[in-house]
């Protein structure tokens, strides 16, 4: 009961500070927490829709930053930065445009993707998109750049984080508190992108 009234205040939360979504504060501890954000720095939001990392990622990044969000849906937020949104598939990406957009490679990518669950497998599929996350952060990322990807705890987690480790200085699970308890949702962040082709 205390969990629920904790997710309804989060809910409730997100309405009056004006984010589209209460997944914003997943965000946000994970930023206080890591510092996965830079001012003035360019990120990329790879499953941006509705847009509420969006709308948290602009907030640090400051009028100076560059974002650019990704997803299957199209998604309209009003950001104070420089920004761009792009309907996409994230395993069809062309990452080459996506640099040019920006201007520059990123700071840091994050993603806030999940399945479709069917309460089968979920973990599995999960486990798939963050090796696609993985693979767009390897041709974008500068070296020493960060990530924060959503992951859902199962059989595949621990070789997830072994391969995020092997390409990162520094990696981690994490759950924010804004996650609901019932919630395999896990958060894995890393630091110090080695660089790609750089042996760990």
């Amino acid at each position: 009961m205390a969990k629920r009234v904790l997710q309804d205040k989060y809910f409730k939360k997100a309405k009056a500070e004006g984010y589209v979504a209460r997944s914003a504060f997943k965000l946000k501890e994970l930023q206080q927490k890591f510092e996965l954000i830079q001012r003035g720095g360019r990120v990329l939001d790879l499953g941006c829709s509705p847009g509420s990392w969006l709308q948290v990622a602009a907030e640090y990044v400051g009028k100076q930053g560059v974002l650019v969000g990704v997803d299957l849906k199209p998604t309209a937020v009003n950001l104070d930065c420089v920004s761009h949104t792009i309907v996409g598939d994230l395993n069809d990406l062309d990452t080459d445009a996506i640099l040019e957009l920006a201007g520059d490679r990123f700071d840091t990518v994050l993603s806030d993707i999940a399945p479709n669950t069917s309460g089968h497998g979920d973990d599995l599929v999960s486990a798939h998109l963050c090796r696609a996350v993985l693979a767009v952060a390897e041709r974008v990322l500068k070296p020493g750049g960060r990530l924060g990807m959503k992951i859902f705890d199962g059989a595949e987690y621990q070789d997830v984080l072994a391969e995020t480790k092997f390409r990162f200085m520094q990696a981690k699970g994490f759950k924010p508190d804004a996650t609901r308890d019932v919630s395999r949702e896990m958060y894995i962040v890393a630091r110090g992108f080695k660089g790609k082709g750089v042996d760990a």
